[in-house]
């Protein structure tokens, strides 16, 4: 059973569902990261040296948005280029080693194929199917949490009291 008020999942094949699903995982995991980050730096934690030449990290503003704006354009540049190859390899590398192959043919959606990237310890490895299928689930929920709380995060720092009972951030 599916809850799925807007039909979406109508719209295309089984392929275009894994591929929503993928995109969703991908999505609350940039989520999740960008939440604790945005937390970690209004709560004053900063890294130690320097971002870029002559910027300190303890010199960043301690709100999200003049946080990112402080980080000088060329490192904008990096995180996003970093990114990127981090996605060209997963999918290089998920047409070659997923299990069951690539998540559009019925490999595991939101899988990550880049070593030790989410799992350094080899933690998952120790797991029953059933408590993946589980820790899969918990992951999207936590995800989709944090993508409205990221959203609220970005919201109350672009238009102050649109949140209610949110902090200025």
């Amino acid at each position: 059973q599916k809850w799925d008020p807007l039909g979406i999942s109508d719209l295309g094949s089984d392929e275009t569902i894994a591929w929503f699903r993928h995109a969703e995982v991908k999505h609350g995991r940039v989520a999740m990261a960008a939440f604790v980050g945005w937390w970690a730096v209004g709560a004053g934690l900063r890294f130690p040296g320097e971002l870029a030449t002559g910027l300190d990290f303890s010199s960043i503003p301690s709100k999200g948005i003049e946080a990112w704006d402080a980080v000088p354009g060329i490192g904008k540049v990096q995180m996003l280029l970093f990114a990127g190859l981090l996605e060209f390899h997963d999918e290089l590398f998920f047409s070659r080693r997923g299990e069951g192959g690539h998540y559009l043919r019925g490999g595991v959606p939101g899988k990550n194929m880049v070593p030790g990237l989410f799992d350094p310890l080899g933690l998952s490895s120790k797991k029953t199917p059933e408590q993946l299928a589980r820790g899969r689930d918990v992951e999207i929920k936590n995800g989709r949490l944090a993508m409205i709380g990221f959203a609220g995060l970005w919201a109350e720092a672009s238009i102050s009291g649109s949140v209610p009972f949110q902090p200025d951030c």
